[in-house]
């Protein structure tokens, strides 16, 4: 082989979107080493892959087979909305072993670091960006605009970054129905998505993300409705690491002539998963505090 497979699904719902961009890299993918690789590990399955969700609230939303549970959906939709931007290392300090980056640091303060100095912190860079604020303000001001996007590719740091972001780019554009509503159309790039491990709660959280703070807030200015469009996903590499192929054959390859599509996904909508969801914030509140508490114990020893 040395063409990597292109692969594009959709589906009316994000479930359903989910699931079929898995089957097709499971029937079409090709197989690939990684640098993540242990010795002894399968290869993983790869292609380049476009999903789009027709309707990205339509239910049934959420897929079972994720390796997560609704909680984890919550704890990812507040990181996207910035409860965990402190958790950045100092790029100065070899032994500060924190998260290189966040998406919604990137995203709400582009071009801006951490650095150690004189014993404490400090925010540094050569400029600072708001891109959620300007790509808001953009749609305001020009609804069909074709600059309305966000990237989190920084050269003179992720060149040389071990685990450099995943996403690179959100894209906007809203067309106005003949009633006065506005509907947000989405395109997001990520260079690497994890299809098993990561790819659900990435596009669930997005659709939040565009629908609470994007939609939310060019609605509140325009003084009109704003609903949310498709929404196209674009992933350069879509793999399921060798190491969880046996996973990913159990949970959901090996079921589906066993089950229906309903048994395979929740309604978001359902109150008693809307529940635990909405349930779920204090107690991520605990644990982001606890780790916090953690990291400052760990620093002083």
């Amino acid at each position: 082989m040395k063409s990597i497979p292109v692969l594009h699904v959709s589906g009316q719902s994000l479930a359903q979107a989910y699931e079929r961009a898995l089957l097709a890299l499971n029937e079409h993918g090709g197989r690939f080493a990684t640098q993540y690789d242990k010795p002894g590990d399968p290869l993983s399955l790869d292609a380049t892959m476009d999903i789009t969700v027709e309707d990205p609230l339509a239910e049934p939303m959420i897929h079972k087979a994720f390796p997560g549970g609704i909680e984890d959906l919550r704890e990812y939709v507040m990181e996207l909305q910035g409860v965990k931007d402190h958790w950045v290392r100092c790029q100065n300090d070899p032994a500060d072993t924190r998260w290189e980056y966040t998406y919604h640091g990137r995203l709400a303060n582009y071009g801006v670091w951490r650095e150690k100095r004189d014993g404490g912190q400090v925010e540094t860079g050569p400029f600072k960006v708001d891109q959620v604020e300007a790509v808001i303000a953009k749609l305001v001001q020009q609804p069909f605009t074709r600059q309305a996007q966000m990237i989190t590719w920084m050269p003179n740091t992720d060149l040389d970054c071990y685990d450099p972001p995943c996403l690179q780019s959100l894209w906007y554009r809203i067309m106005d129905d003949e009633t006065g509503t506005g509907w947000l159309n989405c395109n997001v790039r990520f260079r690497s998505n994890d299809a098993w491990g990561a790819n659900f709660m990435n596009m669930f959280g997005f659709i939040q993300f565009n629908q609470q703070i994007v939609a939310a807030e060019v609605a509140r200015r325009r003084g009109r409705p704003v609903r949310l469009a498709r929404l196209t996903w674009h992933a350069d590499s879509y793999h399921i690491y060798g190491k969880d192929l046996a996973q990913a054959r159990q949970r959901l390859f090996d079921r589906l002539s066993t089950t229906s599509f309903e048994e395979r996904t929740y309604r978001f909508t359902d109150p008693e998963i809307r529940a635990i969801y909405d349930e779920a914030e204090p107690v991520v509140r605990a644990k982001i505090a606890a780790m916090d508490d953690e990291m400052k114990r760990r620093a002083k020893s």
